[in-house]
């Protein structure tokens, strides 16, 4: 079917382009030299005419003869050339060119394309998508696949204190404490295998008082020393993680690259445009969502979706400026930059990030009355706007305003 569609808009376009230079071949006018050319026959039998009857002289006939045979060798000259680089020599010079253009265009693409592929409906993506989630390698595999860590260099005696650690933690393999601080710095040594083991004994230790964050940091200690593989062991502890706290948002974040890995960006894309809503804009995890979400958007079959825009916050200046205040006047120039969000927003409105913003700076700064008010203003304002009322009330929940 490809190839039909493909022969046949190929054909129309070039019957279209073909069309206009064949008519011309066919069609080619009177060129002006050979018009000249029966002029300058008629006047020399004009000339013979008046010779015969008397009308002028020899000499002056001659001279006539000459003139006239002049202009007529030129006129056949002009003639040749008109013959030999016209419309119709032109035609087919167009006619080759485009000749070469669709050869060329067939040979690139049987030779970067692929002509023998066939058609990947929706449904067959997906089993297709399935099975390379089936057939991930284990955390074992994936660990001996990854390439060697970079080891940085490092001081002597950091390296011995290191090296004591390590002793101290397998004559104590119980010590949540020691395998915690193990764990941090075998992470800075880029041993991420060996961080991965300690974190993987220290959520062992903790049983059912394991947290969220311990899970995610295992979760993600399992992907690097499998070199960024998210494998059903990495997997599994991640389902802990978000079974415990499902608003995590690194959790969240590493769920939706198990998605992309598994080329389901219809499922990871909505897991990151939440993300990239709830903000803050500072979190590790935004930076590559922002970079990424366009195209996920598109992906997922959302291509008209706008990310929202970059919340306005102090400059450099201000942030210098704020460095050599006292506290007092540090909580002023902040209290003084949330008036003019919550001014901006009663003028113009804006967006359910700006009021969450609003709400949680309110908070930060001991006014909790006045952004529950806020809170109890953005319900009204945001009603109709399910998705956008979510954004504002997970910023309450966080603040301590709503449940």
């Amino acid at each position: 079917m490809f190839w039909i569609i493909c022969a046949a808009l190929t054909g129309a376009v070039g019957l279209a382009i073909m069309a206009p230079l064949l008519r011309g071949r066919a069609q080619v006018a009177e060129p002006a030299a050979a018009f000249d050319l029966r002029v300058y026959r008629d006047q020399l039998q004009e000339v013979e005419r008046d010779l015969e009857r008397g009308v002028i002289a020899p000499e002056d006939a001659a001279r006539l003869r000459t003139e006239i045979g002049r202009k007529v060798l030129d006129a056949d000259r002009r003639l040749s050339q008109a013959a030999s680089g016209g419309a119709g020599g032109r035609g087919l010079l167009a006619l080759a060119i485009l000749a070469v253009l669709f050869a060329g265009a067939v040979a690139l693409y049987l030779r970067e394309g692929q002509p023998g592929r066939g058609d990947l409906p929706i449904m067959q993506r997906i089993a297709q998508s399935q099975r390379v989630y089936e057939n991930r390698p284990n955390q074992a595999e994936a660990e001996a696949r990854a390439p060697a860590p970079v080891v940085p260099d490092v001081p002597e005696d950091f390296a011995s204190l290191i090296d004591q650690l390590r002793e101290a933690v397998a004559r104590n393999p119980d010590d949540p404490q020691g395998l915690a601080l193990l764990a941090t710095n075998e992470i800075r040594l880029g041993n991420f295998a060996a961080a991965r083991q300690a974190q993987q004994r220290l959520v062992e230790l903790r049983g059912d008082q394991v947290t969220a964050a311990e899970l995610v940091r295992l979760a993600a200690l399992m992907i690097e020393a499998a070199g960024g593989v998210i494998t059903p062991e990495a997997e599994a502890v991640l389902t802990r993680a978000l079974q415990a706290d499902p608003h995590d948002p690194q959790g969240r974040y590493l769920l939706g690259m198990l998605q992309l890995q598994n080329d389901r960006p219809d499922r990871a894309f909505p897991i990151w445009r939440r993300l990239l809503e709830e903000g803050p804009e500072d979190a590790p995890w935004i930076a590559p969502i922002r970079a990424a979400i366009a195209d996920l958007a598109w992906l997922a079959g959302q291509p008209d979706y706008v990310p929202p825009a970059l919340l306005p916050g102090p400059d450099a200046e201000a942030m210098a400026a704020a460095e050599d205040m006292s506290p007092e006047d540090r909580q002023q120039m902040i209290a003084g930059m949330v008036s003019q969000l919550e001014a901006r927003l009663a003028q113009q409105g804006g967006t359910p990030e700006e009021w969450a913003r609003l709400i949680s700076s309110l908070v930060v700064i001991g006014n909790a009355d006045h952004a529950r008010d806020i809170w109890t203003e953005a319900q009204t304002r945001f009603a109709a706007q399910p998705e956008a009322l979510e954004i504002v009330r997970q910023a309450a929940v966080q603040s301590g305003l709503a449940e």
